[in-house]
């Protein structure tokens, strides 16, 4: 998948992922940019972990966990401040 791709596909993770979480993201930007971010994410882990995708489906499931494991992680580090 191309950079483009990748980036939409982060993109719309990012805003399934505040979508799902309902309230607990960061808004419509920020969760945009978590998206992108989880999408590193989630390629990471599941790269690290021998996954291997090449359509946008799998890509963007990858990036939906990413997202919702940095929503997660973020949200948990807010509270304790």
């Amino acid at each position: 998948m191309n950079w483009l791709g990748t980036i939409l596909v982060g993109l719309l993770a990012g805003f399934l992922a505040g979508k799902f979480l309902r309230g607990r993201g960061f808004g419509l930007i920020g969760n945009l940019l978590v998206g992108l971010l989880g999408g590193l994410l989630g390629g990471l882990v599941f790269g690290a972990l021998g996954f291997r995708w090449s359509s946008a489906i799998p890509q963007l499931l990858v990036s939906f966990l990413g997202a919702l494991l940095l929503l997660y992680l973020v949200g948990r580090f807010r509270k304790r401040r």
